[in-house]
This record gives C-alpha cells, sequence and structure tokens, in this order.
C-alpha cells in the first residue's frame, strides 16, 4: 500500500478498508484480517493497524467479537456509504464546482450516462 503524506497512515487504511467494502470484497459479518494479518500484509506497525479498527469500530463500519476478530458490522455499507457521500460533498465537490466554474463549463451540457 502506497501511503500520501497529506493524511495520517491510520486514517488511509481505513479508507482502503471502507473502499474494499463498497467494492463488496468485505462483505457485512464477514471476518477482516486481524491487527498483525494486517499490518504485515500492509507493511505498517500492528498498533497502526489497532488504531485503524478503532476508529472503524467507533464508526460502527466493523465490530469486535473477543477473542474471535474483527468482522463488518451488517449495516457496514450504508455507514461507508453514508460517510462518503458526505465527505465528497463538503470536502471535493467545492473544488470540483469552482474549477468548472473557472473553466466556463456548464453541469447542464454533461453527459453522465
Amino acid at each position: 500500500m502506497d501511503f500520501s503524506e497529506n493524511k495520517p497512515i491510520y486514517l488511509q487504511i481505513c479508507d482502503a478498508i471502507c473502499e474494499r467494502i463498497l467494492s463488496g470484497e468485505f462483505k457485512p459479518d464477514e471476518r477482516i484480517p486481524s491487527v498483525r494479518e494486517y499490518g504485515a500484509t500492509i507493511g505498517v506497525n500492528p498498533n497502526t493497524v489497532m488504531r485503524t479498527y478503532e476508529k472503524l469500530t467507533e464508526d460502527g463500519v466493523i465490530f469486535n467479537k473477543r477473542g474471535i476478530g474483527y468482522f463488518v458490522s451488517p449495516d457496514a455499507l450504508n455507514v461507508v456509504l453514508e460517510n462518503e457521500r458526505k465527505e465528497f460533498i463538503e470536502n471535493e465537490l467545492p473544488a470540483i464546482i469552482k474549477r468548472m466554474k473557472l473553466l466556463g463549463i456548464d453541469p447542464s451540457s454533461l453527459k453522465l450516462d
């Protein structure tokens, strides 16, 4: 996994896990890799992965079955979609709209098939 310096690594890992949920790679109630497994796979310290899992648990995306591991929450897809849409509307869309205005692009002229 390639990491950017613009965002904390644990949040980038959160994003990657959420993308895997959105793509259907991680399904509801499915076990995800353990903290150590995932850390070894992506080459980061297990403490960083633990911080990621704590954040995703807090957000309701995953849950912990003590002694068994972490699992994707039954409602994870809806939680991730809601969070990603909010993030897009608040942080990405304004820049796109500003750029379109600067370039004189009328949104109604776009073909969005």
